[in-house]
């Protein structure tokens, strides 16, 4: 007997429906083969699921007949990945045995890891593969309970969460009382969109540091900080996502399904509704800041993706690492090649970057004294190449906070909602400005033909950028930064043109290009 069930397999951040394909027929009598064949491409976990499905059905109270099965996996040429197969495959073996109707199973995507005792794990990709079942137009999906809420935000389509095997087969013959779930995507991203338990007030001092993470913002602008142990690197990167624009409902669709696709949603979670905020350790692999590995999984970068991806102690990172990023963060995503298979996962994020200035972190210090010696300074900042500082807008030297300022009781008038509303006016300003091009958003964003258009600078400005031009022997790169950091500063003050206070402060922000600097 010939019976079919269809599953979804994840392939980048998108996935493919997979037809199972399973013939029973004939005993397998006392014959040394196995009597059970899978085919179609199946990784290791794929292959090992058929001693997980036979001990589930025993557990569940289930009795299967010994007959010769042939398990198909199709389309047959692409590789299939992971343990989600086991109950779609456990419930076309029953009905290939006539154990249960197969009337029916045409209307369902199945999935769900198995465990002994025939209750089920919470799978990968649950939304990806939720909405590629409303393309294909199937009545339901079926899949662990621990699921259903991320795949319900998907509409027309019933999401069927369900404990154990017992549950699954029962919905399937049409005598279960499980109720399809329910959420009220736009309601429920209303309600949790841009909460954060984090907020500039919680930073005493500081106020130039605020002022050039709130460019950053603006702009969307990526920045590094520079400055000794205990100054407030992090603490004030951490409190980025806060004065960026709230996530728009498409863009929480789209970085939800990069932390499904990765498997780090919580247990009923539906989804994403604040910005990311990833912070690395310096030890981190280039596969897993940049994505890939054998079978291709995101990387730090992506997801990061719609948010801020955190690199603290910047030339802790390895070189290797970080030039691989070179080219995501200006294509605002990364291709993973693999001989068989070629996956694209989106990077679209902020970049922030802390470093100490020296090995002992207090070159530069108003009150410690560096004891690196000669030449350790500049051979430390040099482990970050040329071409990564000049992706990073803003150079924004951090200073210590006095005494005086820690001790005070006297709440910091700039909070992250004040901020917030004034990026969000200078956003709107460039919403309008890039409204006819696709794909761009911010300043940031803006190519390269469009900087002299935009940022046109008045002969006073020229002449001010040519002599910061020479004498920090500023690449073409770094050029178009200023101009385009400048524009964001006019904006901020609602200037249709950029004056030369706001150019200053663009070159300002190139600390680390400052000749001599270093030593």
């Amino acid at each position: 007997m010939l019976v079919k069930t269809y599953a979804g397999s994840v392939h980048g951040v998108d996935a493919r429906t997979i037809t199972i394909e399973i013939n029973t027929g004939g005993a397998v009598g006392n014959t040394d083969k196995p009597g059970i064949f899978i085919v179609g491409l199946p990784d290791s976990a794929v292959r090992e699921s058929l001693p997980r499905i036979e001990a589930a059905v025993k557990n569940s109270g289930i009795r299967i007949p010994r007959l010769k099965t042939i398990i198909n996996l199709a389309p047959a040429d692409i590789r299939k990945e992971g343990s989600a197969f086991d109950l779609p495959i456990a419930i076309g073996m029953l009905a290939g045995s006539g154990v249960i109707p197969p009337d029916g199973l045409d209307e369902y995507f199945i999935m769900g890891e198995l465990s002994l005792d025939g209750s089920l794990r919470p799978i990968k990709g649950a939304l990806p593969v939720s909405i590629q079942a409303r393309k294909e137009k199937f009545k339901g999906f079926i899949l662990p309970k621990a699921n259903a809420r991320e795949a319900a935000i998907v509409s027309d389509v019933a999401i069927y969460g369900v404990e154990n095997l017992r549950e699954a087969i029962d919905i399937l013959a049409g005598g279960s009382d499980i109720q399809p779930m329910q959420v009220n995507t736009r309601e429920e991203f209303a309600n949790a969109a841009g909460v954060y338990d984090v907020d500039f007030a919680d930073v005493k001092g500081q106020e130039n540091i605020k002022r050039a993470l709130e460019l950053a913002a603006a702009g969307g602008h990526n920045v590094i900080l520079i400055g000794p142990p205990g100054a407030g690197k992090t603490m004030l990167a951490r409190r980025l996502p806060t004065i960026l624009p709230p996530l728009t409902l498409y863009e929480a669709l789209d970085t939800t399904k990069i932390h499904s696709v990765s498997g780090i949603l919580p247990d009923n979670a539906s989804l994403v509704t604040t910005r990311p905020f990833r912070a690395p350790h310096h030890t981190i692999s280039d596969v897993a800041l940049v994505g890939g590995g054998s079978d291709p999984m995101p990387g730090e970068i992506s997801l990061a993706h719609n948010g801020v991806l955190f690199l603290d102690e910047l030339p802790e990172f390895k070189r290797t690492a970080l030039e691989v990023m070179r080219q995501p963060m200006e294509e605002r995503r990364v291709t993973i090649s693999r001989a068989k298979v070629s996956v694209d996962y989106p990077a679209s994020f902020m970049l922030v970057a802390s470093m100490n200035p020296c090995p002992c972190g207090y070159y530069n210090h108003p009150e410690k004294d560096c004891v690196c010696g000669p030449g350790v300074v500049k051979r430390y900042v040099s482990k970050i190449s040329g071409p990564l500082l000049d992706r990073i807008d803003l150079h924004v030297e951090v200073t210590p906070v006095s005494y005086d300022e820690l001790t005070t009781t006297e709440r910091p008038k700039l909070n992250s909602a004040d901020i917030l509303q004034r990026v969000l006016r200078a956003r709107d300003v460039q919403a309008e400005r890039f409204k006819d091009l696709k794909d761009v958003y911010s300043n940031a964003q803006m190519p390269s033909r469009m900087v002299h258009e935009v940022c046109q600078l008045t002969p006073a400005g020229l002449s001010l950028l040519k002599t910061a031009m020479e004498r920090l022997q500023l690449s073409a790169r770094a050029y178009d930064r200023i101009l385009k950091v400048a524009r964001t500063a006019a904006d901020l003050a609602g200037s249709p043109d950029i004056r030369i206070e706001d150019l200053a402060e663009a070159i300002h922000y190139r600390s680390l290009d400052r000749e001599g600097w270093a030593g």
